[in-house]
């Protein structure tokens, strides 16, 4: 009776030790799983439906059956994107919904009806820029309602050989380069005070 007893349980303890060695074995399996979706929800960046492309942003690109021409690209410095069949396409400037449009009217040459969508994977082009006869030039993050003086003063200043009253402001709109002019005499003077614009991503702050 007794044997029977003993042999019972360790039929028992066989059993638990099986199923919990099987919990540990399926645990790797579920964090591979937690890991894959982490990994996916980080694929697009969150943007607004107004959001304007900036230089260095990655976009996706995708055109409903057509896993030739769908990827994901790099804006460049100069605002444009390459894709096949339409090769070069201004980004910079442009909404998703604009340049997916763009992108689709270039492939009507060669595609029925293309449908295409563009998403913002990562944003880059959160930065301004400053260059020429600053104490530091390079990218600086730019802050909310960023003005070009505050940008000037997160550059360190001018150099002895800076031209403050011939700094002018790069920035893309609609596809087009546009400059802006910006006297720093008279904007620290309180003159012309409009020309302290505020900064949007991608401009760039020349200091002759």
């Amino acid at each position: 009776m007794m044997q029977r007893s003993f042999a019972g349980l360790i039929v028992t303890a066989s059993l638990i030790s099986a199923l919990g060695a099987s919990a540990i074995r399926s645990t790797p399996q579920n964090s591979d799983v937690a890991r894959s979706v982490r990994s996916s929800s980080t694929n697009t960046a969150t943007t607004g439906p107004d959001y304007k492309i900036g230089p260095q942003d990655m976009l996706r690109i995708d055109v409903w059956k057509e896993p030739d021409i769908s990827r994901i690209v790099p804006v460049r410095p100069d605002g444009k994107i390459t894709l096949p069949l339409v090769n070069d396409v201004q980004a910079a400037g442009l909404t998703t919904t604009q340049l997916a449009a763009k992108i689709a009217e270039g492939l009507k040459k060669y595609i029925t009806s293309p449908q295409v969508t563009v998403g913002v994977t990562e944003i880059n082009s959160r930065r301004i820029f400053v260059n020429g006869e600053v104490a530091h030039p390079g990218a600086f993050p730019l802050i909310p309602n960023m003005t070009v003086l505050q940008a000037l003063s997160s550059a360190g200043g001018f150099t002895q050989f800076a031209r403050e009253k011939k700094i002018y402001i790069l920035r893309m709109e609609n596809g087009k380069q546009v400059k802006y002019p910006f006297n720093y005499k008279e904007a620290v003077s309180g003159k012309n005070v409009e020309q302290n614009i505020i900064l949007e991503g991608g401009d760039i702050i020349v200091v002759p």
